[in-house]
């Protein structure tokens, strides 16, 4: 390690002399945001960006390790949603003096925990609409918005968002998935990190083969 220095997941400026940059774990109060380690957020107060986030819903925004997210991005939750199926769209019931109980959750547009997952890059000013699953290494292009589920490895941009290419070939994105660097101890991790920031993928391919026979 630098200097004998461990990273450390905690640590919620993680760059010396950059108060801009946050990771976002330590800096997490609301018990249904879950963040893995060395995610971070390039602003501060990442929980204001995570909007419509009622308790009543239950539903959470889980998100995987090693995630970039750029400043701006906003994780639409499930109370932004309103009743499509009935002849009135507004919600009575969640302000004070309506005396009628909310529709039960089967009538209501639910979908569900909004899930990320690791080394996913999420482009400045994106947003991510609820229930929506994003697959491990992921790239979302700045101004997205992220309304339906992205594959493993797959660049998507563009409102609605849509797939532009996959990352990788088909084998390479398999080693990955197996690999699953993120989940290495972080001596293992950094004893990764030339492979893991080559751009020889052919190299890469082979020096995984080899690491996993």
């Amino acid at each position: 390690m630098r200097n004998g220095i461990k990273p450390n997941p905690n640590t919620v400026f993680p760059i010396k002399g950059i108060d801009t940059l946050t990771y976002v774990k330590p800096t997490v109060k609301n018990p249904n945001i879950i963040v893995g380690d060395f995610t971070y957020f390039g602003d501060v107060d990442f929980e204001s960006h995570v909007t419509h986030h009622y308790d009543f819903n239950g539903d959470k925004l889980i998100i995987g390790k090693f995630c970039q997210i750029a400043q701006g991005v906003n994780f639409v939750m499930n109370g932004a949603n309103h009743q499509m199926n009935a002849v009135s769209t507004y919600p009575f019931y969640i302000f004070d003096g309506w005396d009628q109980e909310a529709p039960p959750p089967s009538e209501m547009p639910l979908k569900g925990d909004t899930v990320i997952g690791n080394d996913v890059w999420i482009g400045q000013n994106s947003t991510i609409l609820p229930g929506v699953h994003i697959g491990d290494g992921a790239i979302i292009g700045l101004n997205s918005v992220v309304g339906s589920d992205v594959e493993p490895y797959t660049v998507v941009a563009g409102n609605p968002a849509k797939p532009i290419r996959k990352r990788f070939d088909d084998e390479l994105i398999e080693i990955m998935l197996q690999l699953k660097w993120w989940d290495l101890k972080t001596e293992e991790i950094n004893d990764l990190i030339p492979i893991l920031t080559c751009s020889d993928l052919e190299k890469v391919k082979r020096t995984l083969k080899e690491i996993h026979r």
